[in-house]
């Protein structure tokens, strides 16, 4: 059972424009803290942004005044605006959603989008 799925990656020039889709599933989009990570070749996975169920965003400094996250509950969806991409914000990112089950934090992950910012 795919419980969340990415897409909306692909190249994109520095200074244009890309928006990440990920779609959860009921369950999970209601009751997660949903985010944003990224992973480049050779580097450890990095968190991009979260934003809880109220509207509660949080940005990594690398990306902070240029990416935007956002949610629509009624699609159970969550996005990631790119805005300015540079050629450092290449990588695949992954959409998480965090929450507790039986007193647990338990993570999923989505299966990743490459995102290649190249002129």
């Amino acid at each position: 059972q795919v419980q969340l799925a990415e897409s909306g990656g692909g190249l994109v020039q520095p200074g244009g424009s890309l928006r990440l889709s990920c779609a959860a599933s009921r369950t999970i989009f209601a009751t997660s803290v949903m985010g944003w990570y990224r992973q480049a070749p050779g580097k450890q996975r990095e968190l991009v942004a979260t934003i809880t169920s109220s509207g509660s965003t949080n940005y990594a400094d690398s990306v902070k005044g240029r990416f935007t996250i956002s949610r629509d509950n009624t699609k159970n969806t969550v996005y990631l605006q790119m805005n300015s991409p540079k050629p450092e914000d290449t990588a695949v990112y992954y959409c998480n959603a965090r929450r507790v089950v039986a007193n647990e934090l338990v993570s999923s992950w989505g299966q990743g989008t490459q995102v290649t910012v190249s002129s």
